[in-house]
């Protein structure tokens, strides 16, 4: 199943609502994949481990479930989930990707492959659904804390080296 959205993160037509620099985006959606904690509060641990230039390994357990996965970052541009191939789970990818169509404007496309065929059957459709739905939910909450940390400056470059 492949499943795309796009969030609105500025709006220059809406002057109340709060905006973000790309810098903070960035640093919000990077703090994302290396505390997952923060934005994820059935998560029991993540462990990270190597870092190479430009991706990182982590170890994530729910319960008795414990997913490897790597972490790609494009700087400012894109962060990469990829989940090898590990027991029962297929392989499995998860892009956030930085978008600026005009100036002043910022979304975030989330892109979703969970290695296996769209469902054929009305049972199967229902629950890719249901997963559409929660993963866009999951995604909206994300958001929300990122803009949430940024008005407290907690995204700010400063508050972070």
């Amino acid at each position: 199943m492949k499943f795309e959205h796009l969030i609105e993160i500025n709006d220059p037509l809406n002057p109340l609502a709060d905006t973000m620099t790309r810098e903070q985006l960035w640093r919000g959606l990077v703090l994302r994949a290396e505390d997952p904690k923060m934005f994820m509060p059935h998560l029991d641990e993540c462990t990270l481990g190597d870092r190479e230039s430009g991706s990182f390994a982590r170890r994530l357990r729910y319960g008795k479930l414990v997913i490897d996965d790597v972490v790609h970052l494009t700087p400012l541009q894109e962060v990469r989930y990829e989940v090898p191939a590990q027991g029962e789970i297929a392989a499995s990818r998860m892009t956030m990707t930085i978008e600026a169509p005009t100036e002043g404007v910022l979304w975030v496309r989330f892109l979703y492959d969970d290695g296996n065929a769209s469902a054929s059957d009305e049972m199967g459709k229902m629950y890719e659904d249901f997963k559409k739905s929660a993963y866009q939910e999951a995604d909206i909450d994300t958001i929300k804390i990122l803009r949430q940390l940024a008005s407290e400056g907690k995204l700010d470059a400063s508050y972070l080296n």
